[in-house]
């Protein structure tokens, strides 16, 4: 077994017209024992820039302190807030600089920029980006969650359909995959509201 599917996860962005949604997992397992089922792995860096986080669940949280210090620091010297584009190349630079010793965790990153058009990318363990218009999908549920996106994205998606077509995603690709589930945090983030909600599991 790999170290990345340790803790079993599955985290999903998804673009819709000037707004987008970043989905993931509330498993914590080792293995195919489950040790909790609140765990988050999405961070909210603010208002218009969320960052979600595959992988072993301590450099999860570690990384997600790094980046939230290095955001702060960034408002103090610059005071405005990064732009995901800005916040995709940290992300990258930090993972890069720790390439001989890697943090095991896959970014996706999910933001809207300037014109509120959104933006979306994911990386590997050493930064390296991958960037999208429609979807992007990191964890044990990768497989399952691209075909369940591919089946069900539509562009131009308004942010209540959004909400469930990444919920639907999000919900059929953890039933197949026994290292992730007990249902989801869904964010919808438009330009003028951030919306959080829990998804239910089926064994809830």
């Amino acid at each position: 077994m790999s170290i990345f599917e340790y803790n079993g996860s599955a985290v999903v962005a998804m673009v819709g017209k000037n707004c987008f949604a970043i989905a993931s997992d509330r498993r914590l397992g080792v293995q195919l024992q489950t040790i909790a089922t609140d765990f988050q792995r999405i961070s909210k860096i603010h208002d218009r820039v969320f960052i979600g986080l595959s992988g072993l669940a301590t450099d999860v949280q570690t990384l997600n302190q790094r980046l939230a210090f290095r955001h702060k620091l960034y408002q103090l010297r610059e005071e405005r807030d990064m732009k995901p584009e800005t916040f995709a190349s940290l992300v990258s630079a930090i993972l890069y600089e720790k390439r001989f010793g890697p943090y095991l965790c896959q970014p996706v990153i999910a933001g809207l920029g300037e014109d509120d058009k959104p933006f979306i990318c994911t990386m590997d363990s050493i930064g390296a980006k991958e960037l999208a218009k429609d979807f992007v999908v990191s964890g044990t549920a990768s497989e399952s969650l691209y075909g369940a996106c591919e089946a069900m994205f539509k562009p131009d998606m308004e942010a209540e359909e959004l909400f469930e077509t990444i919920s639907q995603a999000l919900l059929s690709s953890v039933d197949r995959d026994c290292l992730s589930g007990w249902g989801g945090h869904v964010y919808v983030v438009t330009p003028t509201e951030v919306k959080e909600r829990i998804l239910k599991g089926r064994m809830d």
